[in-house]
């Protein structure tokens, strides 16, 4: 008995790693696409924006946090997504991709239509609850995301800090922005919360659900958000 290799240990091993997702997420499904907030859908229940500088990876976040793995679409080259994109999780929650920000090749008349889109819906959107800003950890607080942290910290507005492509450093450097970051933002308080992410090692998913439960003021069993 001794001798023998459970030909099951390794499949346990890898399952209990992974981290435990809430159904509700994976229950995610396109709604629609508006340019304008006046061609959004109707402004009820509530709703988690995603916003960050272009290629920082804010699809790849929406996709792991729903395990959903083309529910946003990702693309190599940055600046593509120009809508405001919704997603259903049920009749009264949504996911919302907001138009990347900050990509210097851009023409200046689709720099200031993305504004213009994400200011209207970020002022104007009575069902918003809080925004996930996803940062590069490489390249936290750039101009463009200290402006947008501002803003929300003017309206009072939930902001988590997603630093995300943690997977492309070593785990010391990573914590040690973790840390710098949480500093530069303790002033605002509980108004901002931060973490790191990496949707390839889809390593920090259940603490990004946890924050959204909260946000979505959904039930669920602690336990549900091992990472």
């Amino acid at each position: 008995m001794g001798g023998l290799k459970n030909p099951y240990l390794k499949k346990v091993v890898v399952m209990a790693s992974e981290p435990r997702l809430n159904p509700l997420y994976r229950k995610a499904v396109f709604l629609s696409s508006a340019e304008r907030l006046a061609h959004a859908p109707p402004d009820e229940g509530w709703e988690v924006a995603f916003a960050g500088r272009s290629n920082a990876g804010k699809s790849s976040a929406i996709n792991s946090v729903t395990g959903i793995g083309s529910l946003a679409r990702t693309s190599k080259t940055p600046g593509r997504t120009q809508l405001i994109n919704f997603f259903t999780l049920d009749e009264a929650r949504r996911l919302v991709d907001l138009p990347g920000y900050g990509y210097a090749k851009a023409p200046e008349a689709v720099k200031r239509r993305w504004r213009k889109s994400m200011e209207e819906y970020l002022a104007g959107r009575q069902s918003l609850r809080g925004l996930v800003q996803v940062m590069d950890v490489r390249h936290p607080l750039t101009d463009f995301d200290v402006m947008m942290l501002e803003w929300c910290a003017h309206e009072r507005l939930p902001v988590h800090l997603l630093l995300t492509k943690a997977d492309k450093v070593k785990r010391g450097p990573a914590s040690a922005t973790l840390h710098q970051v949480r500093r530069e933002v303790e002033g605002l308080g509980d108004l901002v919360s931060v973490q790191l992410f990496s949707a390839l090692k889809k390593s920090g998913v259940g603490k990004l659900q946890a924050v959204l439960d909260r946000r979505f003021e959904v039930e669920v069993d602690a336990s549900s958000h091992t990472d």
